[in-house]
């Protein structure tokens, strides 16, 4: 799949009015990461803002973390949603979210994160994600996320 600006990304396709900071269509002020599916995995393109800088010309770290954290959930609700034959993909949330940081992260090039789920269950997908620059990694994370239920507050928040 190519992915183009006209096309819908998950999140927009699935999840509308979402708040979320990383990649909530609906907050003005969020950071609003656009994932597509790709050969297995989760693409998402995005471009860095000055105002996000840790230090001049790099990336905060916790920016970082977020940006990992969200598309890697979408990639194991996405996950979820193709392997149990459902309409939507269900609500998960981060169970585990572990970050390795490689080296410093430009503000001024596009990211690129990448990632597949590497193990799931009914109920629950381990993601690996890298975040890159041009052709270096400069983050990696392994996270897991769990499907939640009626009784959890972030139950249909998508």
């Amino acid at each position: 799949m190519t992915m183009t600006t006209r096309e819908l990304s998950l999140q927009e396709k699935y999840a509308a009015k979402s708040i979320c900071f990383g990649c909530g269509p609906a907050n003005e002020e969020g950071l609003h990461i656009r994932s597509f599916p790709e050969d297995g995995k989760l693409v998402c393109y995005w471009e860095p803002s000055l105002k996000y800088q840790a230090m001049p010309g790099m990336l905060y770290g916790g920016l970082i973390g977020c940006l990992l954290d969200c598309h890697s959930n979408w990639t194991a609700s996405w996950h979820l949603m193709q392997t149990n034959g459902l309409e939507h993909p269900p609500c998960t949330v981060t169970a585990q979210h572990s970050i390795k940081y490689l080296r410093p992260t430009p503000v001024d090039q596009t990211i690129k994160l990448v990632a597949h789920v590497v193990d799931s269950k009914s109920d629950r997908a381990t993601v690996h994600g890298e975040l890159l620059v041009g052709d270096k990694v400069c983050a990696t994370c392994d996270s897991t996320f769990v499907a939640v239920k009626p009784d959890h507050p972030a139950y249909h928040r998508w």
